[in-house]
């Protein structure tokens, strides 16, 4: 009697195993079971947008900058008998056509005391022609330590393609009082680079205006290896 009961017990075990194997099998899409074997989703795919992407100038109302101005620590200054007279050029390269109306110049600090005179930005193309200009900035010079937006006199259409934004300076300040945001050091950002396509450069001597055309292959690096640093410029 012992062993009958035994193998019928065993028997019931076995059938309520493979009946529960069975269910498992069959039970439906949405069901716990269903969905704990379910293929978990692959990850994305490179490029689909999901990761990280820098700053870029549409973030702060700009259409285009020179670098990230939260990279535009570094503040640079010069002597009138370094830079004045002198044409200062920053290449930007444009991937998109453009209403160029200002360039933003990083204004870090101001010499109450100084004489500015003839000081201006402006916009040359790739073949060192100026395409636009603004009036003497010399009074905007003197104020308000802020980046800020200095008008062209005419804004202009600027197509896809290589441009240099120019700086002149003259008058009479003090070395350490007037000076400029800049992105880099100098010298390392002309890396790989030579005349007609230096990334920071000057250019001239003597100049009161910025002239209509410049040579490019006559670019320059002498005043910019003694530490007059890229200025940080945006564009709107």
């Amino acid at each position: 009697m012992r062993t009958r009961t035994t193998t019928a017990t065993t028997g019931l075990v076995a059938a309520l195993a493979a009946l529960f194997v069975l269910a498992g099998c069959t039970a439906p899409s949405g069901s716990p079971r269903a969905a704990a074997s379910s293929v978990a989703p692959s990850a994305p795919a490179q490029g689909s947008g999901s990761g990280y992407e820098g700053p870029r100038p549409q973030d702060q109302n700009l259409l285009a900058w020179t670098g990230d101005p939260n990279d535009a620590g570094h503040v640079t200054a010069q002597s009138v008998a370094g830079v004045g007279g002198r044409v200062t050029l920053v290449r930007i390269v444009l991937r998109e056509q453009i209403t160029w109306s200002n360039i933003w110049l990083g204004l870090a600090g101001i010499d109450p005391n100084a004489q500015l005179a003839n000081c201006y930005l402006g916009v040359y193309d790739a073949n060192g022609t100026l395409v636009a200009a603004t009036a003497d900035i010399s009074p905007q010079l003197m104020t308000d330590a802020i980046a800020k937006p200095l008008p062209l006199g005419k804004p202009f259409t600027a197509a896809p393609g290589t441009y240099f934004i120019a700086l002149l300076l003259n008058g009479n300040w003090a070395t350490n009082a007037l000076t400029l945001k800049s992105t880099g050091a100098g010298i390392s950002v002309n890396a790989g680079l030579t005349p007609p396509k230096l990334r920071y450069s000057t250019l001239l001597t003597g100049q009161t205006a910025l002239p209509a055309t410049v040579n490019l292959a006559d670019q320059s690096t002498s005043t910019i290896n003694t530490g007059w640093a890229s200025q940080w410029y945006g564009i709107s």
